[in-house]
């Protein structure tokens, strides 16, 4: 008896080792989630604080931002339809609202199967229950090779924790998450505002795309 239990204990290690040991894989994080984010520039000019609402089912992004851009401080509200191609740039106080097209496709936040493995480490220690966050970092091309990124995400559930992305035209630019949430409290504020324009986009307007909301200069 005694012999059958310590071959049943000595299966269940080797088990829990290669379960342990498994290599991570590339995720995706989960399609309802709010939070706050930070998003700064290496050349120190920009730097905004960002509650976000993120909808991967029906591919919608609402942006409150708050932020600095050469010593000159501003406030944002963009709402991001990417099925439809739009993006609404809105000032809820005094109804007012500009429709632009939206460039670039939907790019779900988590990591791209083409990603590299950089790391496994745990944020904070590990050396007791509940003082440090097991993560992944990650490294590849941003789209349509517009530059390189490096994220972190954690090991369970893929939730975003930072971001780096290096282009040309901005450098590094370093977008931190916390207080993510899975889920939408309100997911009513991911409509488009009844006094924003009902008439198509024109396609002469100038394109925005998800990066250039934060580096555009205010």
């Amino acid at each position: 008896m005694e012999s059958k239990a310590m071959r049943l204990f000595v299966a269940l290690t080797c088990l829990l080792a290669g379960c342990l040991a498994q290599r991570p894989h590339p995720c995706t994080s989960p399609p309802l989630m709010s939070g706050a984010l930070t998003v700064s520039t290496q050349n120190e000019k920009f730097f905004s604080y960002v509650l976000y609402l993120y909808d991967a089912v029906g591919q919608r992004i609402r942006l409150w931002e708050q932020g600095s851009f050469e010593n000159k401080t501003f406030i944002s509200d963009y709402l991001l339809h990417y099925r439809e191609g739009v993006l609404y740039d809105i000032v809820d106080s005094n109804h007012r609202c500009k429709k632009f097209p939206l460039k670039g496709d939907f790019q779900p936040l988590g990591i791209p199967k083409t990603a590299t493995l950089l790391s496994q480490a745990v944020i904070g220690s590990s050396s007791g229950p509940g003082e440090g966050l097991l993560i992944n970092v990650w490294t590849g091309d941003l789209p349509e090779k517009a530059g390189r990124f490096v994220s972190t995400v954690t090991e369970f559930g893929c939730i975003p924790v930072s971001t780096l992305y290096h282009t040309d035209q901005f450098g590094w630019v370093v977008v931190s998450f916390f207080n993510n949430v899975v889920g939408i409290p309100d997911p009513s504020l991911l409509n488009t505002p009844n006094f924003c324009p009902q008439k198509e986009v024109d396609p002469e307007k100038q394109q925005k795309d998800f990066l250039s909301l934060f580096l555009k200069e205010n």
